[in-house]
């Protein structure tokens, strides 16, 4: 136990502070903001944006199994993404200081997050028999995707 003195004043929340999971965990756990946005389109993965202002985007995402992106990177944006439900796989491709090409493979369940930043090379799919939802946390500029491709000498390389 400790003592707050007479004075103290809480300050309010600053949302621009708070950490892109946090948010993106927000979201996820309170599915009547967008339970009605959510579809599933057999042909490409669906995306909506159901929240953002000049410094951050949310977005919600339906997977299909064998739905995928390709490999790459968000620019200049950091965040971060939630599975809601569902299963979802990344794969990270990085360069090792040694300057070989490393790949690593993350297996997220539903309530499992990940963070990115610039630089961040990733792909993400849905391997699983059935289908999964994300809330994805954009900031520092937007959605932006810029392809990659894997070399097995270099790396990640962009397109």
């Amino acid at each position: 136990m400790f003592a707050v003195p007479d004075n103290t004043v809480a300050l309010a929340e600053k949302p621009a502070l708070r950490h892109p999971v946090r948010v993106a965990l927000e979201y996820a756990a309170d599915r009547d903001r967008w339970r009605d946005l959510l579809r599933y389109d057999p042909d490409q993965r669906f995306s909506t944006r159901i929240a953002g202002d000049e410094h951050e985007e949310v977005w919600l995402m339906g997977w299909l199994p064998g739905q995928h992106t390709d490999l790459h990177d968000h620019a200049r944006a950091t965040g971060a993404f939630t599975v809601v439900s569902g299963g979802l796989t990344e794969t990270v491709a990085r360069r090792a200081p040694d300057g070989r090409p490393v790949t690593e493979l993350h297996v997220l369940s539903a309530g499992q997050s990940r963070v990115f930043a610039p630089g961040y090379v990733h792909q993400v799919r849905n391997e699983g028999p059935d289908p999964a939802i994300s809330i994805h946390v954009y900031r520092s500029g937007g959605r932006a995707m810029r392809p990659y491709h894997l070399d097995p000498v270099s790396g990640p390389v962009r397109d």
